[in-house]
């Protein structure tokens, strides 16, 4: 027999959790304060809900070197961007005494900075948490210089100055990656420049690299026109991840945009690519597929190489999986052979998508079953517009915010 219990009522839990705890809306302004941290700082609920964090304890001005507010700013703006927990080393951060404008009380306190997440998905608060070690710290810096310090207290406070050092290491490595992130993502942008993407309101593309790591990556997407008012449109996935990826995807794109003005037949120009791949580093087992749209005839012409299967979808529901002219991946063929391709008709209205395998692949999971998905979604979704039917595929597939794998997708209305 089940016995009902009553909710728990969180907000009680909160108020008398004994640690220093307070909660930050997105704009830091102090939304929420338990007894532990009025007490800690000796400054009243009243005193504190409502207000910008950093106004309510501005860094002290006395103090010349004081980098406390710098650093927990930092570490806020971090879990804000990134979603995740941020804990912070030891810090020293002085704190206005109460009805004594001006003066400051010394403090040392060891935070830990706590997203929780909104329905959106985007940081809807952080939890603040500050243990206050004033006396511990204190009780180090008091000593006599001719006391002996016990052998625990002497770990302690070792391990206190490498927390302090190592604090600051992190923080310029935080610098260092931010630098280099820039850098890679301005290239990987240059590199995905499709100029003749700007004709087609009717095509929508969307890339996300890994949901870890620099935000480059080895897929790419491309839209090529032709000069008889045709265009093509191809994705492909270098091997691996970052930027050795991306400068393959960049050598590899700008190689199969140049073969298939100069040759038209998509299976024609995987050729070139691969007779190229072979003498570029990195590209071994690439794999692209390429779709040719004549708009004229309302016809399209494929060929892959080891890639997954477009799908031509019809507003009425029904699908195609363009799987008829499939071949291994670049460079792994010992013999140049010819590359197959096949040909479907289209009718107007139709939705041709084309994407990376990180949008149905996971990990422990047939890959059949996230074709399957993808294609239910595009089912449900048919008449859809581009940019939504792009949209929902992400969100329906649970990857908006990036997945474990790269990803592009092109989704084109016919």
């Amino acid at each position: 027999m089940s016995v009902a219990t009553a909710p728990v009522d969180y907000e009680a839990l909160f108020a008398v959790t004994p640690s220093p705890h307070l909660v930050l809306g997105p704009d830091l302004v102090i939304v929420a304060v338990n007894e532990a941290y009025c007490c800690a700082t000796r400054h009243s609920r009243q005193d504190l809900v409502g207000r910008y964090l950093f106004e309510a304890f501005p860094e002290n001005p006395a103090d010349p070197d004081a980098d406390g507010m710098r650093n927990l700013s930092a570490s806020l703006h971090r879990v804000l961007r990134s979603k995740e927990p941020d804990t912070m080393a030891m810090q020293k951060y002085d704190i206005p005494v109460p009805d004594h404008p001006g003066v400051f009380e010394e403090r040392w306190w060891s935070p830990i900075n706590i997203p929780v997440l909104g329905p959106d998905g985007q940081v809807a608060w952080i939890v603040h948490r500050a243990e206050d070690v004033t006396d511990f710290v204190l009780s180090h810096c008091l000593s006599q210089p001719g006391d002996a310090l016990k052998e625990r207290e002497a770990m302690e406070a070792e391990l206190y100055a490498r927390a302090r050092e190592l604090q600051l290491v992190n923080e310029q490595l935080r610098q260092a990656h931010a630098r280099e992130r820039q850098v890679a993502v301005t290239l990987q942008e240059a590199m995905l420049q499709s100029p003749d993407l700007d004709n087609h309101r009717n095509v929508a593309v969307r890339y996300l690299p890994a949901a870890q790591g620099l935000n480059v990556c080895g897929d790419w997407y491309d839209v090529v026109d032709l000069p008889d008012n045709g265009f093509t449109v191809a994705v492909g996935d270098v091997v691996g991840h970052g930027l050795e990826a991306a400068a393959v995807m960049g050598m590899l794109r700008s190689a199969l945009s140049a073969a298939v003005r100069a040759l038209r037949d998509p299976a024609k120009a995987i050729e070139v690519l691969g007779l190229y791949a072979r003498s570029v580093e990195g590209a071994l087992a690439t794999t692209v597929v390429k779709a040719v749209v004549d708009t004229h005839r309302c016809h399209i012409t494929y060929s892959s190489a080891g890639h997954p299967p477009p799908v031509l979808v019809r507003p009425d529901g029904t699908f195609v999986l363009l799987d008829q002219a499939t071949d291994p991946p670049l460079g792994t063929r010992p013999q140049h052979v010819p590359r197959p391709q096949a040909a479907l008709p289209y009718t107007p209205g139709d939705a041709l998508v084309l994407y990376t395998d990180g949008l149905i692949e996971r990990r422990g999971e047939d890959v059949d079953v996230g074709l399957c998905r993808l294609t239910d979604t595009l089912v449900a979704n048919s008449r859809l517009s581009p940019d939504h039917l792009a949209d929902t595929l992400l969100s329906r597939l649970g990857v908006s915010g990036g997945g474990d794998d790269d990803i592009a997708l092109i989704v084109v209305r016919l």
